[in-house]
């Protein structure tokens, strides 16, 4: 079976009813605010290999916003542009991932961000072993993380900090070395309560 058929598979085999997702509400954002929001999307791209894996990206220590992060490709929405096409195209642009090699499977739950985005996770199918080549301006580094360790629960701790005066409840998952928190770590969570991995067969 295809990544993309198992990735099918298991988001049809999810929870039936919206779990308790994760939102910026929980660090400060009002709950009415989504016309003051910028619409933004990523791509979670899976690879398609017995163990499929998630590319992501560690961004550079030059960026003005979120410098040194590990992030999904992905940024705001142009004009005239929906989630998939932004995602793609963000894709292509950050890590030279043609569309041509993109299955999308389909939008999960949107995730609002402290810094006032709107974002729509695409979740998508690509062939294992690419040859990407980072925008030299934006990306230090493109990486894959074994899927099953990212929706694994147990490698998803929940932690504090105080982040303009406030404390704020935030997570982060920790692979050979590298902290994946935030906005991308809260996607995480939210697909692994969406996911029904690994799917049956």
């Amino acid at each position: 079976m295809t990544v993309a058929n198992r990735l099918r598979a298991a988001l049809a085999g999810g929870e039936d009813t919206a779990p308790e997702l994760l939102t910026g509400d929980q660090v400060g954002l009002d709950a009415g605010a989504d016309d003051a929001l910028t619409p933004a999307a990523v791509l979670v791209a899976v690879t398609d290999r017995p163990r499929p894996g998630v590319i992501l990206t560690r961004r550079t220590d030059t960026l003005r916003r979120h410098a040194g992060q590990v992030a999904f490709p992905g940024g705001r929405l142009d004009p005239g542009e929906d989630a998939v096409a932004a995602a793609c195209r963000e894709a292509e642009e950050e890590i030279g991932l043609a569309p041509s090699a993109i299955t999308v499977i389909g939008a999960v739950d949107r995730y609002r961000t402290v810094t006032g985005y709107a974002v729509t996770p695409i979740l998508a199918a690509i062939p294992a072993d690419l040859p990407f080549r980072p925008s030299e301006a934006e990306v230090a580094a493109v990486f894959e993380v074994p899927l099953d360790f990212l929706l694994d629960p147990a490698n998803q701790v929940e932690a504090e900090m105080v982040w303009r005066g406030v404390n704020r409840r935030y997570w982060e998952l920790h692979w050979e070395g590298i902290r994946i928190w935030g906005a991308t770590a809260a996607m995480i969570v939210n697909l692994s309560r969406r996911l029904r991995w690994p799917p049956e067969r």
